[in-house]
């Protein structure tokens, strides 16, 4: 990414080398400073974090590069996942170690690891020491490798590709080139392993050139090999390993490791505000994230651009701290005064933003491209075309065959010993090629999500209007072209679209399904067009696994249906699905009424025994409450039927649930207002002015006014989701309830927000995510209108928002239900800032 945003050490802004890294330091000593363990376990000087297991290898996804040793190194995590591994150049579901624990050890400033691999009868213990210049890792095994493990078993460290890309290394004294795409050598055995890049050395020398970058490895006693892991997966990273030698135990492996680390180095500040800009009228707070060894001016500047280029300071102030939040200081720059419409940019600290508007349209095109591109980008069972380019064929037409019983798919999804289903195990299922989005970066269909995203685009048209045309999707065709109006709102086709996937399994199975995904890893693992993923020819067990013939044949490439009955999915497409019966009652009455019916069907069939936490069975890799999407459907119904007293009694009923789940369902039971008695209102008062109190004290724990995700995904979705139901919460209670959090989840979503201060909505704003992980990954390219989830926090206390490394799915990854959600915030966001014009 070659773009100027203020503090972003993307991999353009490191070539440039130690005059790009602060005012303050310029200079490169020979050693850097001495290490220390800190409270949280990790070893610590200014500008290097040694960050040592505290972030773990997934039990589902295995190796998501963010577990073992880390480095973070001038502000930038650049080496990952060191641990003993099975493979040279593992790949994402390759065997993980388990860890067992991280103590203080008995050297000064010293972690010890213990993991292992039960399966292999592998255990080992990793000691990680500060000493002169750097640390020490040495490998501890229990006992000496089985014989089966000999050249198998070694200790790697991944160095992040982008930080590399076109610098040199030195392997002892031989040089070489890191290259932009992998370029082999290949092992000539038929396994696709990749050979080492340079092997046999004592020592190997990362980025000799650049100073930011800098790290150099030396082995006690076998020699290094580095690797470019990409020729075996586009997500490898470039890996230094050593083996383990047949019959070592202690020091199996010691490893000296020197990071290049500039004296007094210190981070520069990121200024991030909204990159759509700001209306008017509203508020207009920018937060700057520091270095807490970073000597902050406490003034910041506002200037307008002129049309010859000119930068006129048009309001200056101080800064108001905004206290500590991970490992930063921050604080706030207000320039809610200025209301003149123009183009703006913030000097903070010598430096100037790129720029943003002041206008009264300043958001008019922020949620248009979601819809029209993305989502379209996203519909399965169609070939979608934008003008000259082709983003799929059609796609999927061979649509699906039963999944096996008692299995546990790779992607989370999970078949118990129940079928659900009137098919056999293999056995292909007719009527469920149509319709459907793919969820994210790979191509299954999850039907929770696909109802999500029928629900939002139901609730934004209601809400706000979505009055917007520039798709055309002929569905009998098969044929989709963005930029192509038909006549037909984007939203409603859309809502059809999700719709005919979630009526297809209905119509089958009597009931929703958890999903549709790829049986093969290889075949999940899939890159770029859709269409070209499975031959879209029904799997026929007679024909041989080349052989084609008719409509059929003997590639067993069609997606496996999970077909397991669980009450929370069937209630969640139940209230899609009486959504959906409205969005459609106008273009297609016999469609909105089988959906209704639908939707009445699957709903009374729960009411029966629904309980929170469902019948023990896990539909997916997460648990859905049915009795929190219960209430949604029951609402869902009470709109359709605008105010049937079978739905309104029922949801009296339910105010139990509300009550003890009204932060996940009160968007819901407050869009029922209208259609109940005033004593419903008055039972929800009171949760209202908890979930104030709550939302006020939760806004206290960061600067930013919205909640932020900590876990293992980053939190955009909850962010864009906490917006709406807080303009939910502000148009039925405006009394309790002011405006502030809306604008802040949509200030956070377009750039307000930790680590760099692009928007997370790619191209939306001035400055937005380029590279994202979605269909398009393998290319370091982008979805128009795509949201990524954005800001993870790295345990124990490092923000990250990789800008320029696409495979990170837990930062980078496209979903279509995150996007929807988007799409419904950023209306809400738009309806409130015009409260305020």
């Amino acid at each position: 990414m070659k773009r100027v945003v203020v503090a972003l050490l993307t991999s353009a802004s490191l070539m440039a080398g130690i005059t790009a890294v602060s005012g303050q330091s310029r200079t490169a000593p020979a050693k850097g400073p001495a290490l220390i363990v800190t409270p949280a376990e990790t070893l610590e000087a200014q500008g290097l974090s040694v960050i040592i297991d505290q972030n773990k290898f997934s039990p589902i996804f295995f190796d998501e590069k963010n577990a073992g040793i880390q480095l973070v190194l001038h502000g930038n995590r650049i080496a990952t996942d060191g641990a003993v591994r099975l493979d040279r150049t593992p790949e994402q579901w390759a065997p993980v170690p388990a860890f067992i624990s991280r103590t203080r050890g008995t050297e000064p400033n010293q972690i010890v690891v213990r993991s292992d691999y039960k399966a292999v009868d592998l255990a080992y213990s990793v000691k990680v020491t500060a000493e002169a210049g750097g640390f020490r890792i040495a490998v501890d095994l229990d006992r000496p490798l089985p014989a089966a493990l000999a050249g198998k078993a070694g200790f790697n460290l991944d160095f992040l590709p982008t930080a590399y890309f076109g610098k040199s290394y030195l392997m002892d004294a031989a040089p070489g080139l890191f290259p932009r795409h992998p370029t082999g050598p290949m092992a000539k055995d038929g396994s696709g392993d990749p050979l080492p890049m340079a092997t046999g050395g004592k020592s190997v020398t990362l980025a000799p050139e650049d100073p930011l970058t800098r790290v150099s490895i030396t082995s006690d006693a076998g020699t290094l090999s580095l690797y470019d892991a990409r020729n075996r997966a586009q997500n490898g990273w470039f890996v230094v390993r050593s083996e383990i030698p047949a019959g070592a135990k202690e020091n199996a492996v010691v490893w000296h490791v020197r990071p290049n680390v500039i004296k007094n180095w210190v981070r520069e500040p990121v200024v991030s505000f909204n990159q759509a800009g700001y209306t008017p009228g509203r508020s207009k707070v920018a937060l700057i994230e520091l270095d807490p060894n970073f000597t902050a001016p406490t003034e910041a500047e506002l200037v307008k651009l002129g049309p010859d280029g000119s930068k006129q300071s048009v309001f200056r102030a101080k800064t108001k701290p905004r206290g500590r939040w991970t490992r930063y200081a921050y604080a706030a720059f207000d320039f809610s005064s200025v209301r003149e419409p123009g183009v703006y940019a913030i000097s903070y600290a010598g430096q100037t933003t790129n720029p943003f508007r002041i206008a009264a349209d300043a958001y008019g095109r922020i949620w248009q491209t979601s819809l029209d591109t993305f989502i379209a980008e996203q519909m399965d069972h169609v070939g979608i075309r934008e003008q000259y380019r082709v983003w799929s064929a059609p796609s999927h037409l061979d649509d699906a065959r039963q999944a096996p019983p008692n299995i546990t798919h790779f992607d989370g999804y999970k078949m118990g010993p129940n079928l659900d289903s009137p098919f056999k195990a293999g056995e292909h299922i007719p009527g469920l090629a149509v319709g459907g989005f793919q969820d994210a970066g790979d191509y299954d269909i999850q039907t929770p999500e696909n109802a999500s995203v029928v629900r939002d685009l139901v609730w934004a048209r209601e809400l706000f209007g979505l009055d917007w045309d520039e798709t055309s999707v002929d569905e009998s065709a098969r044929a989709v072209e963005i930029r192509k109006p038909d006549g037909v709102e984007d939203a409603v086709q859309q809502i059809r679209h999700g719709t005919l996937q979630l009526l297809a399994q209905y119509k089958v199975f009597g009931h929703a399904i958890v999903g549709i995904v790829d049986p093969a890893l290889r075949q999940y693992a899939h890159l770029g067009d859709a269409g070209s993923q499975t031959d879209n020819l029904v799997y026929n067990p007679k024909l041989k696994a080349t052989e084609r013939k008719g409509d059929g044949s003997g590639a067993q490439d069609d997606r496996w249906a999970f077909t397991t009955n669980f009450p929370a999915n069937n209630l969640v497409v139940a209230g899609a699905l009486a959504g959906a019966s409205r969005a459609l009652r106008e273009s297609d009455p016999a469609m909105a009424a089988e959906s209704l019916a639908a939707a009445k069907a699957l709903w009374t069939k729960e009411q029966a025994g629904v309980k929170d936490g469902g019948d023990g069975r896990d539909d997916s890799s997460s648990r859905r409450s049915p009795e929190m999407a219960n209430v949604v459907a029951t609402v869902e119904l009470l709109i359709t039927s605008k105010g049937d007293k079978v739905y309104a009694d029922r949801l009296r009923t339910l105010m139990p649930v509300i009550q003890q789940h009204f932060e996940w369902v009160g968007s819901a039971a407050v869009r029922a207002i209208p259609l109940m008695d005033p004593a419903y209102r008055a039972q929800l008062l009171p949760l209202v002015q908890a979930l104030k109190t709550k939302v006020d004290q939760d806004m206290t724990k960061n600067p930013f006014g919205v909640p932020i995700s900590d876990g293992s995904w980053a939190g955009s979705n909850q962010v864009v989701s906490f917006g709406t139901t807080m303009y939910l919460m502000h148009k039925a209670f405006p009394e309790l309830i002011g405006t502030e959090h809306t604008l802040a989840a949509l200030d956070y979503v377009l750039g307000r927000h930790p680590a760099n201060n692009l928007s997370l909505v790619s191209t939306v704003g001035t400055a937005s995510k380029l590279i994202g992980y979605g269909h398009n990954r393998a290319d370091y390219s982008f979805i128009p209108g795509g949201m990524v989830p954005g800001v993870l926090i790295v345990k124990p206390d490092f923000p990250e928002a990789k800008p320029d490394w696409p495979f990170l799915w837990f930062e980078n990854e496209y979903t279509v239900s995150t996007t929807s959600a988007y799409i419904l915030a950023a209306r809400a966001a738009m309806a409130t800032a015009a409260e305020t014009p």
